[in-house]
């Protein structure tokens, strides 16, 4: 961030801003008592000037925060931010059966990670290679962040696409001198993993004010070890009636009878989608399920007894987490006008994720490129000449049309074990520039050239589908369904081995090249002061490879989807863009920018935004904006190919069956256009005197033509509400759903408002200070419409009247209704000790089994810090979090999550959570 010596006498609103945006436990620093403040260029403007004194809603989290939280990632800490919500975002723990590869993305307004820009030093990093469009904050290191700004307002207008929703900004240490050692250790009071570690090295010389020659690096570990379902007693089992019981592929149904070799025409009885259709488990009618690791699941809807299989206890809570980051910054002056400067970041991040082993049955299988071209049956067959041909069963059952003819068979691979998945991501970013003053004006010009490169692999669980059938169909192999623990032995065993798949998923890169020039200053003089401008361009060259194993191309590794698709385009972004800020008064204030954005592949876009600040007095100040905004579809949106796979688990409301998986096409859609986007915003802040300032900020945002990929669920449901839009997204063979179209489309509108709060309060008491900070966000709005003008009001709810999830629902996480962090601290000579309240409001989950509406309730959790500086250079903090201990509520989830009893975007798993930190600076 650009800075001059420029001084100014701070009013108490301006201090009390200060004050309120960083928080109760940066009201704790000395820094706050200092009575000069440098202008600086802050987030959401390219004119340099006052922090405090902006029109803007800016909220700042200070690194003594940061410590303070006691958060174990970046994704953590940005998760007690009020206005970030989990709707739209994508945590560690969503990736658990879902192919995020690690990514662990943040949404503001709950408008989705894809509309929320993230910056690093006020300039963009590559996004991740998944092609999502978002970034990873995951791979911003902890002990290398200065500050967090976090823009709650759109800001298209200064920093073109993806500001839509608002900008988090991470600064990095610029400042340093000396040598400071770091390291941290956290762990559950409750047994199993979460555990967490981190260390860190910093080093600085100079000072970028007054040194000729400065520069800071920074080098930092984090590691967190895995937590699984059988370690917490709320998500050990998927079996909780009546709110929801375990509905996965279970071990040896019949699902009909087949003919060999005759795919796809090859039924004779009728196939059922659902694990529970069907003609039945032999071993049920015996009450034996769990022989195989499965349970009984009562009767079919031809009346059999099944087996179902409960997948919870195998399933991750936490991926096993690790972060390795070097980051830092060298700035040489030239002359007194003149200086070079130079910022680099490298991370690698590697997560792993463990499931429950891969179900095989026939629906799944159909879709299989690599399968069908060779010539093997989809299903996994049972012959009448095997030892385990269930004949009696079958004749007890009734079903003795079916006797004598080769039967289709589900099955849970437990084979190769639970299914076991690495994703490691490295970004690095470097950006080279020169920043001085020419003709008394102001001038930048950088390039910088970051990029993310993602590889993605399976170490267990996984296997070709075409090779497993091919085996299992073998007649003369006499595969044994019902054998103990439902693994094959011998000979067949072996055999099995060469199906086994260990090796790559997804290999992507993706870029991100730009160079960019800016120059700014004074104008004239004002009635209230000077009139300032900034004036810029930028060229930005955009890249991405995602390159699919040719394992994947086909589909026919299970457990990782259907076939996957490569990726390779780029483009080109070029911007201007120029800011106007009029003192109008000594009052009155206003400020307007305009940018224009030319995209080689989508066309042009232009944003707006106006703001004023209104100060009558010292201890009043009234602000307001107005803008537009767009967000460009990514190149993974227009150019992933389409391909036929298969669909997320769904329920189909037509005919009431439940954890359907059918055949689905997804993909990109090259006729995207972008969003487009309009918001404003208008508040105040009071400060009736120096100990005690609140303020509110009323925020409102317009999107259309809004980017999404549809759910399963929710094109399944519209299109059998009788929704136009979705009349050509379902085929069905007879009335059941056989084909599923989840293509990116620009799909409805989206209207979002509601309020940010924030207050402080500041008193001596004895021989310290008492300080409270308090920062919340209330949704008044979110109402969304699907393209045929179906409207959800989202806000508390994750479904419908009728229990269907409203749109986007499945995406992830809730609209919370409202949501606070209150800080209380008291700072008393070498001790400062904090406990923070973090509040959310209960909402409506799922429907329960019995179709009865369910709800989670409002959450308080309370975290303790102490921190203590008494011994020289040394600082040491420790603390508790959830210190009570809280359990999370019952919720029945409309999302396909993999955990089960609780939301795992607003729960800790963790519980009660100890850390300790301590610090060592050499000066």
């Amino acid at each position: 961030m650009t800075t001059d010596t420029t001084k100014f006498r701070k009013s108490i609103v301006a201090r009390a801003l200060l004050t309120a945006f960083c928080g109760a436990a940066t009201m704790a620093s000395d820094a706050i008592a200092q009575q000069g403040l440098e202008r600086v260029e802050i987030t959401g403007s390219s004119i340099r000037r006052v922090e405090a004194e902006t029109a803007l809603p800016i909220q700042v989290i200070t690194k003594q925060e940061i410590e303070r939280t006691g958060a174990t990632s970046t994704e953590e800490l940005l998760n007690s931010i009020s206005s970030l919500s989990s709707s739209g975002a994508t945590a560690n723990a969503t990736g658990a059966g879902t192919s995020t590869y690690g990514l662990a993305a943040i949404s503001l307004r709950g408008l989705g990670q894809e509309r929320t820009l993230v910056l690093v030093n006020g300039r963009r990093l590559a996004n991740y290679a998944d092609g999502t469009g978002a970034v990873n904050v995951n791979v911003i290191p902890l002990a290398a962040i200065e500050r967090i700004e976090v823009l709650k307002d759109g800001a298209s207008a200064v920093y073109g696409s993806d500001a839509v929703a608002g900008v988090v900004n991470f600064i990095l240490a610029k400042k340093f001198q000396g040598i400071e050692l770091a390291a941290g250790v956290g762990t559950p009071t409750h047994s199993g993993g979460g555990k967490n570690r981190k260390a860190s090295i910093t080093g600085g010389f100079g000072d970028s004010d007054n040194s000729r020659l400065s520069g800071v690096l920074s080098a930092s570990y984090e590691k967190e070890t895995a937590l699984f379902a059988k370690d917490r007693d709320y998500s050990k089992t998927g079996i909780n009636p009546p709110f929801y019981t375990a509905g996965a592929t279970g071990q040896g149904n019949i699902e009909g009878a087949v003919v060999p070799g005759a795919f796809p025409k090859d039924r004779i009885a009728p196939f059922g989608n659902s694990p529970g259709t069907g003609y039945g488990n032999p071993l049920a009618a015996k009450g034996n399920c769990a022989q195989i690791q499965m349970f009984d699941a009562g009767k079919t809807n031809k009346g059999a007894p099944y087996c179902q299989f409960d997948s919870n206890s195998f399933v991750g809570l936490i991926p096993d987490r690790e972060l390795f980051n070097l980051s830092g910054n060298l700035g040489f002056k030239l002359s007194p006008n003149v200086e070079l400067f130079a910022d680099g970041l490298y991370s690698k991040s590697t997560v792993v994720q463990t499931i429950q082993p891969s179900p095989a049955r026939r629906s799944f299988a159909v879709s299989n490129d690599r399968l069908t071209s060779s010539g093997v049956d989809p299903s996994l067959i049972l012959y009448p000449s095997n030892p385990n041909y269930p004949t009696d069963y079958l004749t007890q059952q009734g079903f003795t049309k079916l006797i004598g003819k080769p039967l289709a068979i589900t099955s849970r691979v437990f084979q190769f074990g639970p299914r076991q998945q690495t994703d490691e991501s490295q970004q690095a970013r470097v950006v080279v520039g020169a920043r001085g003053v020419v003709a008394k004006q102001d001038y930048e010009v950088a390039f910088a050239t970051n990029q993310n490169k993602l590889n993605g692999s399976v170490t267990s669980g996984y296997f070709s589908v075409t090779d497993y059938n091919r085996i299992i169909n073998d007649p003369a192999n006499n595969w044994n369904p019902y054998g103990a623990g439902g693994i094959q032995t011998g000979a067949l065993a072996d055999k099995l081995q060469s199906a086994q798949y260990v090796g790559p998923t997804l290999v992507g890169k993706s870029k991100n090249d730009s160079i960019d020039g800016r120059l700014s200053g004074d104008l004239f003089m004002a009635p209230g002061g000077q009139v300032q401008y900034a004036a810029g361009l930028q060229s930005r060259r955009e890249s991405l490879v995602r390159s699919p194993s040719p394992a994947l191309l086909t589909g026919d590794i299970s457990g990782l989807g259907g076939a996957a698709a490569p990726v390779d385009r780029s483009r080109t972004v070029n911007s201007l863009f120029t800011e106007l800020n009029v003192p109008v008064t000594k009052q009155i204030e206003a400020n307007a920018s305009v940018r224009g954005d030319r995209y080689s592949d989508v066309g042009n876009a232009t944003s707006y935004k106006a703001s004023a600040r209104w100060q009558p007095n010292p201890a009043f100040l009234v602000r307001g904006s107005l803008g537009t905004g767009f967000r460009a579809p990514t190149l993974s949106d227009l150019w992933l190919p389409q391909i036929l796979g298969t669909t997320e688990q769904f329920t189909d409301p037509a005919t009431g069956q439940t954890n359907l998986q059918v055949n689905g096409i997804s993909g990109g859609n090259p006729d995207l256009k972008p969003e487009r986007s309009k918001q404003a915003s208008v508040g105040f802040v009071i400060s009736p005197m120096k100990s005690f300032t609140v303020g509110i900020d009323y925020f409102n945002i317009k999107v259309r033509d809004i980017l999404a990929t549809p759910s399963a669920q929710e094109v399944v449901s519209r299109f059998r509400a009788g929704d136009a839009a979705y009349k050509n997204l379902v085929t069905l063979n007879g009335n059941d759903v056989d084909t599923v179209k989840t293509t990116l489309a620009n799909t409805g509108t989206a209207n979002v408002s509601g309020f940010d709060l924030f207050a402080a309060y500041r008193q001596n008491i004895g021989q310290g200070r008492f300080d409270v900070g308090l920062n919340g966000t209330y949704m008044s709005k979110f109402d969304q419409t699907s393209p045929g003008g179906s409207l959800s009001k989202k806000v508390g709810t994750l479904v419908e009247s009728d229990g269907t999830p409203v749109i986007g629902a499945q995406s992830g996480g809730v609209i919370l209704r409202w949501k606070h962090a209150l800080t209380f601290a008291y700072t008393a000579g070498n001790w400062t000790s904090a406990v923070t309240q973090k509040y959310t409001s209960g909402y409506e989950a799922g429907h329960d089994l019995n179709d009865n509406p369910t709800f989670v309730s409002s959450q308080s959790l309370y975290d303790v810090n102490v921190t203590f500086r008494g011994i020289k250079n040394f600082t040491f903090g420790a603390g508790v979090k959830n210190v009570f201990d809280k359990q999370p509520s019952t919720f029945v989830p409309v999302s396909n999550q993999f955990q089960a009893g609780y939301d795992i975007t607003q729960y800790d798993p963790r519980g009660r959570f100890a850390y300790l930190n301590a610090t060592y600076r050499f000066k």
